[in-house]
């Protein structure tokens, strides 16, 4: 394909506004921030900072949690909660707003003071303001993962302002900071991301969360009007200049329509690769992801697809069910790969301990760069609601810096060393191979052998439905097995005529 075969009707590759994408915005800066520890830094500094309006949407939300160490001579509480209270006492005409899905109240039961923190709220903090957003499908849940202060920095992504996410791009062994709110028990490494932009990119997530609040709150808010510079010191750009594509999902309900945008730039972003996908996913589970890495697989000379899963999902039934439905859709990727062009990875610690992957990170051709909270699996295509975040115009060898800052992340090596590997091989597939070794690294996976009743349950689509209207039948094997098998025809023929 030729360069133009990509680019969309904004001349930018692949975005193409409203089918892929909302909203393409200009930022003056962006950042890819990695792991909780440094964005709960981050974000604190930031709302530091604010002036006019504090807009924290996410799936989950705890008060306890504890953003830094220590304060640097601030005097503003280290913890969430009180920071909050704290900024709504300084800061009277500043106003706070926190959405959380409707689905986690009754974790809140569990939280310590996190209750009496909501009702101190409720009650003597007129300015900070708490709603539940239940405006979702029945069977879908609210999954933003969003930060905006004076509509003049923002932050989207995967990371939850709760416990259990706070971890260092380190993910020692032993790490003592790894511990949850209240109880002090230990959890095991975590990997995450999130991006920071500034500039209208900022303002229109600010936008996309008020009409979350009114859908959910049934209350109009008031765009912010301040001066500020919520931008963090410490925060170092990655991209200056650039055009930051918001990709939505919605799932239907009487008062809003589906929205598919996402699911339509994953598949838009996997046909344009002419050389890689490199992916980060807390989950392999996407019929129509699938479909469409298969079908570039089954071409006569297809890119190398990179997935960095985590070994196993966060939970039984998560496992269950999304454990087995990635190895039946793996086992059909495999099937069309005939060049040997897709692998998946786990990470591992030093001490070979597996980490959590729980970002969602997609770079193609050094050419686009996603982050997000839309996972590769069926509900956030079109159920639940997600915000991803594209850059269609940095330059090449900016990108390149931030994925192999990734990957030589995960393999416990420089990004000197990975750039040197994959000079030298032509191949990030034969670099990663190269680089592996013991200690912290990647390892390829091999799915387990999962239960007829995980598998059947797996492709019954009953816990990860397509979308609000998706009957719970078992339709997503036969429609990906329909969907590889035409896939594979049509590589076969394509590839007797390269012969």
């Amino acid at each position: 394909m030729s360069d133009a075969s990509h680019e969309g009707e904004t001349g930018l590759p692949v975005l193409s506004p409203p089918r892929n994408c909302w909203r393409i915005e200009r930022t003056d800066r962006a950042a890819l921030i990695v792991d909780a520890a440094d964005y709960f830094r981050l974000a604190r500094a930031a709302m530091l900072r604010a002036r006019s309006q504090i807009l924290l949407i996410g799936w989950d939300f705890d008060t306890r949690l504890q953003l830094v160490d220590k304060d640097e001579g601030v005097g503003a509480p280290i913890h969430l909660g009180p920071l909050l209270s704290w900024l709504a006492s300084k800061r009277p005409y500043l106003s706070i707003h926190i959405l959380a899905w409707d689905g986690k109240m009754y974790s809140f039961l569990g939280r310590g003071t996190t209750l009496l923190r909501l009702a101190e709220w409720k009650l003597l903090k007129r300015n900070i303001h708490f709603k539940l957003d239940g405006k979702h499908p029945l069977e879908g849940c609210h999954h933003h993962k969003i930060l905006v202060i004076d509509d003049r920095f923002a932050c989207a992504g995967g990371i939850d302002m709760t416990g259990s996410r706070w971890d260092t791009r380190a993910h020692r062994d032993d790490e003592p900071g790894r511990k949850r709110p209240t109880t002090g028990r230990h959890y095991g490494p975590w990997h995450d991301a999130t991006m920071a932009v500034d500039g209208d990119a900022a303002k229109a997530l600010g936008e996309l969360g008020r009409r979350r609040w009114q859908l959910a709150a049934g209350q109009r808010l008031s765009a912010p009007d301040a001066q500020t510079h919520p931008w963090p010191d410490d925060l170092e750009a990655q991209f200056r200049d650039v055009h930051i594509g918001i990709a939505r999902t919605c799932g239907e309900t009487d008062e809003v329509e589906e929205v598919r945008e996402i699911e339509a730039l994953f598949i838009d972003m996997i046909h344009a690769a002419r050389r890689f996908v490199y992916i980060e996913s807390q989950y392999f589970a996407s019929r129509a992801v699938t479909e469409a890495i298969a079908a570039r697989l089954a071409e006569p000379e297809p890119p190398e697809f990179v997935v960095i899963n985590p070994c196993s999902a966060d939970g039984w039934l998560e496992e269950a069910v999304m454990g087995a439905a990635r190895a039946d859709l793996l086992k059909a990727v495999r099937e069309a790969d005939h060049e040997g062009r897709f692998r998946i990875y786990t990470p591992v610690t030093e001490g070979r301990r597996d980490i959590y992957v729980h970002a969602k990170i997609m770079v193609v051709d050094d050419r686009l760069i996603r982050v997000g909270s839309a996972n590769l699996n069926n509900r956030s295509m079109g159920l639940d609601s997600e915000c991803d975040l594209v850059i269609g115009d940095a330059p090449a060898e900016a990108i390149a810096a931030v994925r192999r800052d990734l990957i030589a992340e995960h393999l416990g090596v420089t990004a000197d060393e990975l750039m040197r590997a994959e000079a030298q091989t032509g191949s990030i597939i034969a670099a990663i191979e190269r680089l592996r070794g013991e200690g912290r690294s990647l390892v390829p996976f091999d799915p387990s052998d999962y239960s007829e009743a995980s598998k059947a349950l797996a492709r019954s689509e009953v816990a990860d439905p397509e979308s609000a209207s998706e009957p719970i039948e078992p339709l997503a094997q036969r429609k990906l097995l329909r969907g590889l098998r035409n896939a594979a025809r049509r590589g076969a023929r394509r590839r007797r005529r390269h012969a």
